[in-house]
């Protein structure tokens, strides 16, 4: 009983360990000592995302379209995808001069699907006339028709000149740099507009286009 008191304290479990080792003889293995050292692996979760020695997937090999545009890509100019751009932009002010949107009947085709089933304005409606307007110089009537497209042609136009004249011309134009969260104030007041422009109340009423 003295002895198990004596080997008791912060390392009694240690000294346990050597005095059943000593009193088992001089040919007791230590228990620290079984065997030569046992290598376990690795740990089951490294295991399952280690991978495979000597397996990799195949490539892909794009379709004929797709290297098709790529030899396209690699091939052109510069210039070529800001002139495409502005070609894009040049058709639609074309379509917007020749169908004068002003003077066509509401369900005149094409027209806006929501607009023509309900009767509601979708947040794009009076888009057409508005730019209309402006190529017209009349920004008053265009921001009549549509108020944040008006206010947001200045941003996209110079978004548009400064990546072109980066892309095309090799131009280093301030850039316009657009937070997340104006974005997202951005989207939250059109929201806000296109619901608006629908309310049946005055001075709602006067948004309807």
């Amino acid at each position: 009983m003295e002895h198990a008191v004596h080997v008791a304290g912060p390392h009694g479990e240690h000294a346990a360990v050597e005095h059943a080792v000593h009193a088992a003889g001089p040919h007791a293995e230590h228990p620290h000592a079984a065997g030569p050292h046992v290598h376990h692996g690795p740990h089951p979760e490294h295991a399952a995302a280690a991978w495979p020695a000597g397996v990799a997937y195949p490539p892909v090999e794009p379709d004929r379209f797709t290297r098709l545009v790529l030899r396209l890509h690699a091939r052109a100019p510069r210039w070529a995808v800001p002139l495409a751009a502005l070609g894009c932009v040049g058709l639609g002010m074309a379509y917007a001069l020749l169908s004068d949107p002003t003077h066509s009947d509401p369900d005149a085709r094409p027209t806006c699907l929501l607009k023509l089933t309900t009767g509601l304005d979708c947040p794009g409606c009076g888009g057409t006339r508005a730019l209309w307007y402006v190529l017209h110089a009349d920004l008053p009537a265009a921001a009549r028709h549509h108020f944040l497209f008006v206010f947001s042609l200045p941003f996209l136009a110079w978004l548009f000149v400064s990546w072109a004249g980066n892309r095309a011309f090799g131009w280093r134009l301030p850039e316009l740099r657009i937070s997340p969260k104006v974005i997202g104030g951005f989207l939250a007041l059109w929201l806000a507009f296109s619901v608006a422009r629908n309310l049946p109340w005055a001075p709602f009423t006067s948004l309807y286009v």
